[in-house]
């Protein structure tokens, strides 16, 4: 096998991705080590996720930056650069990268956002989807770039919406499928089987369409593999 990738996971909240994300690397799912988890919310849930796993942990409050908001993104970029990582995810962290740190770790850097883009890109997406009366919700992985909620698609998971779902509820279910998409992703990217060049995706050295790889049994199946 070959080595394990050095993975940072960012984070803000409750860190429930987080979660999957440490069970898909214990379990051995994902051929990574989660080296270190930093969040900007030091009250963050997520941050005794990785504690619980043994992972190192540091939190940049950004109520420490108010006014140079500059030497905060700065403080970030140098707690991730620290540890070399092969792979960046952003696992619910709600700041925006700078131009700088995108461009440091190129290639480099995954996001899940919680709607089928490019529909829907930031935020309250699940009430966007319920106003349209869309029959379909899900969740996406893709490549960061500059542009918000805008890089090459990795892989996307469908769930269906309900006449009578609520926002919760379909927060909820899109939820689950976040869970499954982002650790097939990191696993993946992890085992070689998933690159980025000249921002396109691919699969196996096979090119993938506008919106990446659609999320069912074969990917499971390709997990094992």
């Amino acid at each position: 096998m070959t080595r394990k990738s050095k993975i940072v996971v960012l984070i803000s909240g409750n860190g429930s991705n987080l979660q999957s994300l440490l069970e898909g690397c214990h379990s051995k799912i994902i051929n990574g080590e989660i080296v270190a988890v930093v969040s900007n919310n030091p009250d963050a849930f997520g941050l005794k996720r990785a504690k619980t796993f043994g992972v190192n942990t540091l939190v940049i409050d950004e109520n420490n930056y108010k006014i140079e908001k500059k030497d905060f993104h700065e403080k970030v970029f140098e707690a991730v650069k620290q540890f070399k990582p092969d792979l960046v995810i952003l696992a619910g962290y709600m700041k925006i990268l700078t131009k700088s740190f995108i461009s440091s770790f190129q290639d480099k850097i995954i996001n899940i956002h919680p709607s089928l883009l490019p529909k829907y890109p930031g935020l309250n997406t699940h009430r966007r989807a319920l106003t349209a009366e869309d029959e379909i919700s899900g969740a996406t992985v893709h490549f960061v770039t500059e542009k918000l909620d805008s890089g090459p698609i990795i892989i996307q998971g469908e769930v269906p919406i309900f006449p009578n779902d609520t926002e919760q509820s379909l927060r909820a279910r899109v939820l689950e499928i976040e869970h499954k998409i982002f650790v097939a992703t990191t696993s993946l990217i992890c085992s070689g089987k998933i690159k980025r060049a000249d921002d396109k995706v691919f699969l196996n050295e096979n090119l993938l369409g506008k919106q990446g790889i659609k999320y069912d049994d074969s990917i499971e199946r390709m997990l094992k593999e």
